[in-house]
C-alpha cells in the first residue's frame, strides 16, 4: 500500500518518526510535512505568500520526503496535486502521530485533523492519529505507531465511506494497560474557554489561554470518555457540515409569506 504521512508537529517530530518507522517495512511511505511546528493551524491554506517545498534525504525508512513552509493542509493538498508522481499517489493518508489529543469539538482547531480532511476531500481514505498524552519522547509514540500498523492490517480491503476520516486517539499508556478500542462519537469540549490577563514588564496587557480540563461526566459513547477510560477512540467524521435534518423546517420558517421570492 502507498501511504502519504503528514502532521502539524513538523517533519522532525518524534510522532511522525515512530509512525513511519512502524509502517515503512510493510508499505511504501511518503512524507510531506511542515518544516516547523504548526499546531492548532486548523484547515488554513497558504494563499498570499510563496509556498516553498524542499525534497530532503529520505527519513525513517520512507521512500521520499519533502518539507514545506506551509500549513498541514498545504502539505497534503500540494502533495496530491503537485508533488507526487502518478505512480506515487497514496492509497491512504495518515496525519500524525500528533503530540496531544484531538478530541471533541476541539478537532475544529486541529492541524492534525485538517491534514486528514484534505486527503478525504481528494477522495483518499484518511486517518488522523493522536497520542492522548503530553509526553513527547520518541518511546512514548511506539505503542501508538504499533496500533496504527495493526489497524491498517485489520481493516484490510474495507473501503471507508466517501468523505470520511477516522479520528484516532490513543491513550499514553503501555500496551497492556490499554483496555481496548471503542468506536465513538465526538464529545463536547475538552477544555474550558478561559484567558488569563497578564501585564508584561513594560506595563502592556496581554492574554494567555488558560483553559482547564472539563470534569463533567461524558456520555459513555464519546471519544473523551473512551480515552479517560483507557480505551483507544476511533471516531468516523466527515467534512460535510450541512445540517440536513432542519432544512425543511428552515424552509418553512424563512420562506413563509413568500419571503424567499422577495427579489
Amino acid at each position: 500500500m502507498k501511504i502519504l504521512i503528514s502532521n502539524d508537529d513538523g517533519i522532525l517530530a518524534n510522532g511522525i518518526r515512530a509512525l513511519t518507522e512502524a509502517l515503512s517495512p510493510h508499505h511504501e511511505v511518503y512524507i510531506i510535512a511542515p518544516d516547523r511546528e504548526r499546531s492548532a493551524a486548523g484547515h488554513s491554506l497558504t494563499l498570499h505568500t510563496p509556498l516553498r517545498v524542499e525534497e530532503v534525504d529520505a527519513k525513517y525508512g520512507a521512500k521520499r520526503c519533502w518539507m514545506t513552509t506551509g500549513t498541514p493542509g498545504d502539505c497534503v493538498k500540494i502533495g496530491i496535486n503537485a508533488i507526487l508522481a502518478p505512480e506515487e499517489m497514496p492509497d491512504l493518508v495518515i496525519s500524525g502521530i500528533n503530540h496531544g489529543p484531538n478530541l471533541g469539538a476541539d478537532i475544529l482547531y486541529s492541524g492534525t485533523v485538517s491534514c486528514a480532511m484534505e486527503g478525504a476531500m481528494s477522495g483518499i481514505p484518511s486517518f488522523a492519529t493522536s497520542l492522548a498524552s503530553m509526553h513527547c519522547e520518541y518511546d512514548d509514540f511506539k505503542v501508538s505507531a504499533e496500533v496504527i500498523r495493526a489497524l491498517i492490517d485489520n481493516i484490510g480491503d474495507y473501503k471507508l465511506a466517501p468523505k470520511t476520516i477516522l479520528n484516532i486517539n490513543i491513550p499514553g499508556l503501555e500496551k497492556d494497560d490499554i483496555g481496548g478500542i471503542a468506536i465513538t462519537e465526538l464529545g463536547r469540549r475538552m477544555f474550558t474557554d478561559e484567558y488569563e490577563k497578564r501585564v508584561d514588564p513594560r506595563g502592556k496587557v496581554y492574554y494567555w489561554m488558560a483553559g482547564e480540563l472539563i470534569k463533567e461526566t461524558e456520555n459513555d459513547n464519546t471519544d473523551i470518555a473512551a480515552v479517560r477510560n483507557n480505551l483507544i477512540s476511533i471516531t468516523p467524521i466527515t467534512f460535510e457540515m450541512t445540517r440536513t435534518s432542519i432544512m425543511n423546517e428552515l424552509q418553512g420558517v424563512i420562506c413563509k409569506k413568500d419571503f424567499c421570492n422577495w427579489f
